[in-house]
C-alpha cells in the first residue's frame, strides 16, 4: 500500500509530504486546486514519461518519492529479476532535472523506467476519468472476463504458442517469397553454372597456358637464340670452350716457372665443365622447342574461353571463376531443396496452429463458463446503484482469426431501460451510467487483481443523491480488502472515508499560487463536507447535514 508521497517542484506544488493510512482516504478540493496534479506526480514514480514543462521552477530538480508497504504481495521475484534487494518496505523515487533528463530509483538503487513501471503496475491501479473510455475497448472487455475466468496461466501458455506460431509463419512466408524469387532466376543460374562446368577449368591452368602461349608464339626466335648460344659455347673453332682450353694450356706451360699459374688453370678447367653443362642443357631445350601451329591454336582458343568468362562475370582469374562455379552450385542446390524446406515449415505451422486452436478453445471454454456470473454480478450492482431495469450482457464469440488474446471476440452490451434491448455501451450509456458501470467492473476486478492500492479520480462523475451514497458504500466496501484513495466532489462519498484530505491553493513566497494538501480534523471535515453541500456560504442546515452524513457514513 501507499504509505507516503513526497513531491517537490512539480506544477503548482513547491513541496508537499502526505502520509496515507489504510482503508479509504478521501481527497476533496475545489476545481483547479490541484487534485489532478497529485495524480500526475504519482504517475512519475509509476514509470510514466516525464515532461520538463511540469517543473514549477525550471532551475531546480523535480523530485517525487513514494513509500510503499509491499509485504505479502508476492513481489520478491520482481526484485530478484532486476537485481534489487527485496524489503517489505520500498521507496520509489523519480528525479527530473531542468535539462529534461530523469533518473529512477528503487530503494536508492538506480533502475530503468521499465523497471519502475513494472513495479508500479503491481502496486497501484489509478482510475482516471478518461479510463471510462476503456468500457468501449474490446481489449479491456476481454481483460475483465479473463481476470474473472482465472485465465492468467492459460493466457501465458497460449501466447507462448501464439508467438511460436507467428514466428514459424513469418519464416514460412519469407522462405516462400525467397523461393519464388530464386526459382524465377533458377534457369539463368543453371545456365551460368553449366557454362562454367563445361569449361572444365583447373587451378593454375591460366598461368600455365599464358606461359605456353608466349613460348609457342616466339618458338622460332627462341630456337635461333638457343642454336646460336650452343655454337658460341662449343661448336665453332672460336667457341668459348676452345678459347678457355687454349688459355688453360698456356697457364699450365708456365706453371713450372710461375707456380701461381696452376690454380688459375684449374679454375679455368672448372669453368669449362660448367659451360659444357650449360651447353648440353641448351641443346636439350632446343630439341624440345617446336613450332606447333595446332598447339598454338588450341592454347589461344582455351585462353579466349577463359578470358570471355572472366569478362562476362567481371572476374580476373580462373580461380575466381572456379569459386563462382562452386557458389552457383550451392545456390542451385538450395533452390532445388526449397520444396523440402517449405514442406517441413508448412508441417510445423500446421502442428502449431492445431496446438494454438486447442489452447484457444480452453480459454474460450473458461470465458463462456464465467460470463453468466459476471453478467449477474454487474446487473445486480447496477440495480443497487439506482438502475432497476438495467441489463448487462456479455457475448463470447469464436472467430477464425486468432490474436494474442485468443480466437474470441468479447462484447459488453448494456441497457438501462427494459424497452431497449442491450446494445454497445458507447451507443446507449450516459455519463452517469458509464461511471456506475465502471465502478461495478472495478469492484469486480479488484477481487482478482491482488493490487495493494486503487485510486479513483472522480469515478462518481454524473451521479448524485441516493446513487452517490450507494456508490460510496461500494467504494467503502472495497477499502475493507485494499487501500482505496478516492478523489471526489460528492459529499455522500466523501463522508465514507476513514481519512479526509483537502487540496487547496494559497499564495506562495513569490506571490504565485501553490497547491497544499492537509489531513482534516473531525471539525474541519464537517466544514469541508458542508461546503460541498452548500458552497462557500455554509449554512447551519449544511453543517447539520454534514454531521448526519459523517455519522451514518
Amino acid at each position: 500500500m501507499l504509505q507516503s508521497l513526497t513531491i517537490e517542484n512539480y506544477a503548482l506544488i513547491d513541496k508537499l509530504h502526505i502520509t496515507f493510512p489504510d482503508g479509504l482516504s478521501i481527497i476533496t478540493g475545489e476545481t483547479g486546486a490541484g487534485k489532478s496534479i497529485l495524480l500526475g506526480a504519482l504517475s512519475l514514480i509509476l514509470g510514466q514519461r516525464a515532461d520538463t514543462s511540469a517543473l514549477k521552477n525550471d532551475a531546480k530538480n523535480c523530485v517525487v518519492e513514494g513509500g510503499f508497504s509491499i509485504d505479502g504481495y508476492g513481489l520478491a521475484a520482481v526484485f530478484e529479476e532486476n537485481d534489487i534487494d527485496y524489503a517489505p518496505a520500498v521507496t520509489l523515487r523519480r528525479m527530473i532535472v531542468p535539462g529534461g533528463k530523469s533518473r529512477a530509483f528503487v530503494n536508492d538503487v538506480p533502475v530503468t523506467l521499465n523497471v519502475l513501471k513494472e513495479l508500479g503496475e503491481r502496486l497501484i491501479d489509478i482510475h482516471s476519468q478518461h479510463q471510462n473510455l476503456l468500457l468501449n475497448s474490446s481489449a479491456f472487455q476481454m481483460t475483465v472476463i479473463d481476470a474473472q475466468a482465472g485465465n492468467g496461466e492459460r493466457l501465458l501458455q497460449y501466447r507462448q504458442i501464439f508467438s511460436a506460431y507467428k514466428a514459424a509463419c513469418a519464416r514460412l512466408q519469407a522462405l516462400q517469397e525467397k523461393a519464388a524469387r530464386s526459382k524465377a532466376d533458377y534457369d539463368y543460374l543453371h545456365f551460368q553454372y553449366s557454362e562454367l562446368q563445361a569449361a572444365h577449368l583447373q587451378p593454375g591452368e591460366q598461368q600455365d597456358l599464358e606461359d605456353e602461349l608466349k613460348q609457342l608464339t616466339h618458338a622460332e626466335e627462341i630456337k635461333w637464340a638457343l642454336t646460336k648460344s650452343s655454337a658460341l659455347l662449343q661448336d665453332d673453332d672460336a667457341s668459348v670452350d676452345n678459347l678457355l682450353r687454349d688459355a688453360g694450356q698456356e697457364l699450365q706451360r708456365i706453371a713450372a716457372v710461375w707456380p701461381a699459374a696452376a690454380p688459375l688453370s684449374e679454375r679455368i678447367a672448372s669453368c669449362r665443365v660448367e659451360l659444357r653443362d650449360v651447353a648440353n642443357e641448351i641443346a636439350a631445350d632446343n630439341e624440345k622447342i617446336a613450332t606447333d601451329a595446332n598447339r598454338l591454336s588450341f592454347v589461344e582458343s582455351r585462353l579466349n574461353t577463359i578470358y570471355a568468362l572472366q569478362q562476362k562475370h567481371r572476374l580476373d582469374s580462373a580461380e575466381a571463376l572456379l569459386a563462382l562455379q562452386e557458389q552457383l552450385g550451392k545456390n542451385i542446390y538450395t533452390i532445388e531443396n526449397y520444396d523440402r524446406q517449405l514442406a517441413e515449415l508448412q508441417e510445423t505451422c500446421a502442428q502449431q496452429l492445431a496446438q494454438l486452436k486447442e489452447s484457444a478453445a480452453q480459454l474460450s471454454q473458461r470465458r463462456k463458463e464465467i460470463t453468466p456470473s459476471v453478467m449477474q454480478y454487474i446487473t445486480d450492482m447496477l440495480h443497487l446503484l439506482g438502475m432497476p431495469h438495467a441489463v448487462f450482457t456479455v457475448s463470447v464469440t469464436g472467430t477464425d482469426a486468432c490474436t494474442a488474446a485468443g480466437c474470441d471476440t468479447v462484447r459488453f452490451l448494456f441497457s438501462a431501460n427494459k424497452e431497449i434491448p442491450p446494445q454497445e455501451i458507447a451507443r446507449v450509456a450516459s455519463g452517469g451510467e458509464i461511471s456506475r458501470l465502471m465502478l461495478c467492473l472495478k469492484s469486480l476486478l479488484v477481487k482478482t487483481s491482488g493490487l495493494p492500492t486503487i485510486i479513483f479520480d472522480e469515478i462518481d462523475t454524473g451521479v448524485s443523491g441516493e446513487v452517490a451514497d450507494k456508490m460510496g458504500a461500494i467504494i467503502y466496501g472495497l477499502s475493507e480488502h485494499m487501500q482505496v484513495i478516492n478523489i471526489t466532489h460528492l459529499p455522500q462519498i466523501a463522508s465514507k472515508g476513514h481519512a479526509h484530505f483537502a487540496v487547496y491553493k494559497e499564495p506562495g513566497a513569490a506571490g504565485a499560487a501553490v497547491t497544499r494538501m492537509k489531513l482534516l480534523t473531525p471539525e474541519e471535515r464537517i466544514t469541508e463536507i458542508a461546503k460541498m453541500l452548500s458552497g462557500q456560504n455554509i449554512t447551519q442546515a449544511a453543517i447539520n447535514n454534514a454531521k448526519e452524513l459523517l455519522r451514518t457514513g
